[in-house]
């Protein structure tokens, strides 16, 4: 048995399978598509559920992958024990009603034995108690001595979910050696030590339990096999645990040299910080090159627990400025040559670490402050935990998720309340949601059900118009019916339609449905469903609409319109590319008749000469009248040329390729022109940020710009007319010469407010009174705005020796009063501050300030004097 790099296990583990006839797929996105269940993917079979269920066909029955797999169920625990990691990669074979347990089980044992050299006598087998097939496979077929074979029960070697499909499986140990037991003399497979290591897991999927319980075989078995490389690597490499494997290693020296520590060298707190940044690091870095961005909800709130939490054990290690954002360099390079895509976005994951660095970096200290404060005081008041309402505003005032709370407050030997914890979030959300109003779809507020129906096929990239069958009509409130005669509205689905479903950002197709020759219903809308089956949502505009033959007729002005917006988005995306750098890629879009919205990822807003450079990148491409054309390529010849994928998309075998000259060339489904000059020009509305590191911008096209351009002109005539000016092509110098008018008229009534001002407060003064050795003045003015209150008190105070003024008005319903004081007052005892705060209290308010200077607010107008007249008592018992 020789020592193996990870990049080489995982190299033999995929080409062994790829010679046993199994199609290499690459890693699925950590990114679930059309799945709710989950958040991120845990597991080698995860993304292939629909495979296994035969709701979809695979590429092939035969697959090996090595998925990326996110856990976080037990972060708390991970660089607490050397066990637990959030990130790791699972090697897995697969069989969709192919090859069943003679082949798994001999290649797993051919691959352990032959391929990796690992000595028979150090390798052990478990089976469910009841399979004696697999039993008797293992030794009679494969040659596993029986001595070596271990029955297990349900709950370790039964693989099941709920209902469904479910079966025995069989699980291969690796014995480490007598330094790694329990010294028991019981130890064995399945004890709790370290000894002996499950290193292999095969599923032999061959029963369906349904609701009574029952295990009802099969007719397709299936294999679902899955392996840890970074446990196999433990095992080649001879080392104890995932964190001394080599790749693993590479990290955590570079975290250790930024830090000044080595592992195993300091102390055990140490080895904790250095384990959860080396870990969280390599989680954060899998996650943002598959398109998951920091945020509070959903995996960009795990993203950010992680990221926060390394960068919280980073101040553990005394590294006092940002640096995941270095050590994810060494995580791609350590990983590139098994996912390509993380050297491909290199700039954009370092830039998105980065940025969420700064943003923690911003609130951690205060929020340690509170947080300490917060231990403090629940130790002196004998309390054991923190309140969920404390936890709560950490988490929602300085960013610190949850887990990192509970994880500092065991530290000082405390819990947290969490269910006070989620009843505030719970709180929080039900305002958030009763502010805004959701909207919905047909399949949300209906009982229809399509799903026996056979997926539609779609014409509409060739045809605007097909004669059609129509299988199906929906009627809300009536469920499926034959016809309808006066209905508002009908879901109707037909065999085949050039309706584009909305989907992929763009808006569905609207059109007409016609029977015998005359156009019975208008097409508002068109949907598509998770089967496959086109739903065209029907308003009813002459006589009955039936089952049968219909003629299907997209409206073209329409889709040319949508079809305009959507090539100018793959236009723009080039621009900024070229533009921005590499990192930019699609974070989402939409495009309909009236305007395109393109999401992209990016750190900070565009210039004014960014944006007029991309709007002309894009306007030179509509006027070198591109060709636009759409093959259908394998995906890897695709790749070669160059073509852009989507974040989060997983494409099979064969791709639409859409390519604008040699300008653009991306995958897509949606309908484009057939040369770029049909866009006929490009504007863009709007620029901004919509999430963190996304940035927004929407644009016009076509007759959209037209429009645009009218609009402008309409804006510059009726300003012209209110400026007395038909000149539109001298607005701006007119407009010019108006503002410096308006700014010369200002300066000259300030100057005479200032004088008049001055007059008003050398009038005030024979109204002052001794107040010990200080003279008060209380003066009200009403009508007079704030900056005037303050030009008039203060020089009502200069004048005024040893003085306090004290302003109170009425003005445009609002009530203010101002206070100010020479420094001989001040000197003397008196705070404007203290007196402002009194006096405001009066008049229904509050307010506050300095010594010599304070402003505060009322409700009630009639207690202005009320308020004045109290000032000489107030400034009696400060001067004393």
């Amino acid at each position: 048995m020789k020592y193996m790099g990870v990049n080489e296990i995982r190299e033999k583990f995929l080409s062994f399978f790829e010679s046993k006839g199994c199609l290499r797929l690459g890693s699925f996105s950590l990114v679930p598509k059309n799945d709710a269940s989950l958040l991120l993917i845990n597991s080698g079979m995860a993304p292939m559920k629909k495979w296994f269920t035969g709701a979809e066909i695979p590429p092939r029955h035969r697959v090996t992958t090595c998925q990326k797999c996110i856990r976080t169920g037990d972060i708390e625990n991970v660089g607490h024990t050397a066990r637990h990691g959030t990130f790791f990669e699972m090697l897995g074979n697969f069989s969709f009603g192919d090859y069943f347990k003679r082949e798994a089980t001999a290649w797993a044992w051919e691959f352990f034995t032959k391929v990796m050299e690992i000595p028979e006598e150090k390798l052990w087998v478990s089976i469910y108690q009841d399979d004696n097939e697999a039993r008797d496979i293992w030794v009679n077929e494969v040659g596993v001595d029986a001595s070596r074979i271990v029955k297990l029960g349900k709950e370790d070697n039964f693989w099941e979910h709920g209902t469904g499909p479910c079966g025995p499986c069989s699980e291969i140990y690796f014995d480490r050696g007598e330094k790694y037991g329990c010294g028991s003399p019981d130890c064995g497979v399945g004890c709790d030590c370290d000894r002996f290591m499950e290193v292999w897991n095969l599923v032999f999927t061959q029963f369906d339990k349904d609701e009574e319980g029952n295990y009802n075989p099969l007719e397709k078995p299936n294999i679902d096999t899955g392996m840890g490389l970074e446990r196999l690597a433990v095992v080649m490499q001879g080392v104890d645990n995932l964190f001394e494997v080599d790749t693993v290693q590479d990290v955590m020296k570079h975290i250790s040299r930024i830090a000044g520590v080595e592992y195993k060298k300091v102390d055990e707190k140490t080895d904790v910080s250095l384990r959860v940044i080396t870990d969280h690091i390599r989680s954060t870095v899998m996650m943002v090159s598959d398109g998951v961005i920091p945020s509070n909800e959903g995996r960009g709130y795990v993203l950010r627990r992680l990221l926060r939490r390394a960068a919280r054990h980073g101040k553990l290690l005394n590294i006092d400025r940002e640096f995941l954002y270095e050590v994810a360099g060494t995580v791609i390079d350590t990983s590139k040559s098994a996912y390509p895509e993380l050297e491909e976005k290199r700039d954009y994951i370092t830039k998105i670490i980065k940025k969420e660095e700064e943003r923690f970096d911003a609130t951690i200290d205060n929020g340690l402050v509170v947080l300490n404060k917060y231990i403090e005081d629940a130790k002196a008041a004998g309390r054991t935990e923190l309140t969920g309402e404390e936890a709560f505003k950490l988490h929602d005032t300085y960013g610190f998720p949850l887990d990192l709370t509970i994880e500092m407050a065991q530290e000082n030997g405390l819990d947290v309340n969490v269910d006070g914890f989620n009843a505030a979030m719970t709180e929080q959300k039900e305002v958030a949601r009763s502010s805004r109003k959701d909207g919905s779809s047909w399949e949300d507020d209906t009982e229809f059900d399509f799903s026996a129906i056979r997926a539609t096929q779609f014409t509409g990239y060739d045809t605007l118009e097909a004669e059609a069958e129509i299988l199906a009509i929906a009627v809300p409130g009536a469920g499926i019916v034959p016809e309808v005669l006066d209905a508002e509205k009908a879901f109707v689905v037909v065999d085949k339609t050039p309706f584009y479903a909305e989907m992929g950002g763009q808006t569905g197709d609207i059109g007409t449905i016609s029977q015998n020759g005359e156009a019975v219903g208008r097409v508002i809308n068109t949907t598509k469903t998770g089967g496959g089956v086109y739903v065209h949502e029907v308003e009813l505009v002459n006589g009955a609409l039936k089952s049968g033959k219909a003629v299907m007729t997209v409206d073209r002005t329409n889709r040319m319109a949508v079809s305009r917006n959507h090539s100018a988005t793959h236009l723009l995306h080039r621009a900024l590319k070229d533009i921005l750098g590499t990192h930019v890629a699609q974070a989402g879009s939409l495009v309909d008749k009236d305007h395109l919205r393109f999401d992209f990822s990016h750190f900070e807003a565009m210039t004014k000469e960014q944006l007029l450079d991309a709007e002309a990148r894009v306007n030179n491409a509509i006027l070198e009248c591109m060709p636009i054309t759409v093959r259908e390529l394998p995906i890897e010849e695709a790749k070669q040329l160059g073509a852009e994928a989507q974040f989060g998309e997983k494409y099979g075998d064969v791709v639409r390729v859409v390519s604008m000259g040699d300008y653009s060339i991306e995958f897509c489904g949606g309908t484009h022109l057939t040369n770029t000059a049909q866009c006929g020009l490009f504007k863009i509305i709007s620029e901004g940020g919509v999430a963190a590191g996304v940035r927004r911008i929407e644009a016009v096209t076509g007759q959209g710009v037209l429009n645009l351009i009218s609009d402008y002109e309409g804006v510059l005539a009726r300003t012209g007319a209110a400026m007395k000016s038909n000149r539109l092509m001298e607005l701006d110098r007119k407009a010019a010469a108006v503002m410096a008018e308006n700014k010369a008229l200002e300066k000259k009534i300030d100057e005479l407010n200032g004088k008049i001002a001055a007059e008003q407060s050398k009038s005030m003064l024979a109204g002052a009174k001794a107040v010990g050795a200080v003279n008060v003045l209380t003066v009200r003015v009403d009508g007079m705005s704030v900056p005037d209150m303050k030009t008039l008190g203060d020089n009502a105070k200069n004048d005024l020796e040893n003085g306090v003024v004290v302003l109170g008005a009425e003005t445009d319903g609002k009530v203010t009063l101002i206070a100010m004081a020479s420094k001989e007052a001040v000197k003397s005892g008196v705070h404007c501050g203290n007196i402002i705060k009194n006096i405001t209290e009066i008049a229904g308010g509050r307010g506050g300030g300095k010594p010599d200077m304070a402003q505060g607010g009322g409700k009630d107008a009639a207690k202005i004097d009320e308020a004045l007249a109290a000032v000489e008592a107030i400034v009696s018992e400060q001067v004393g």
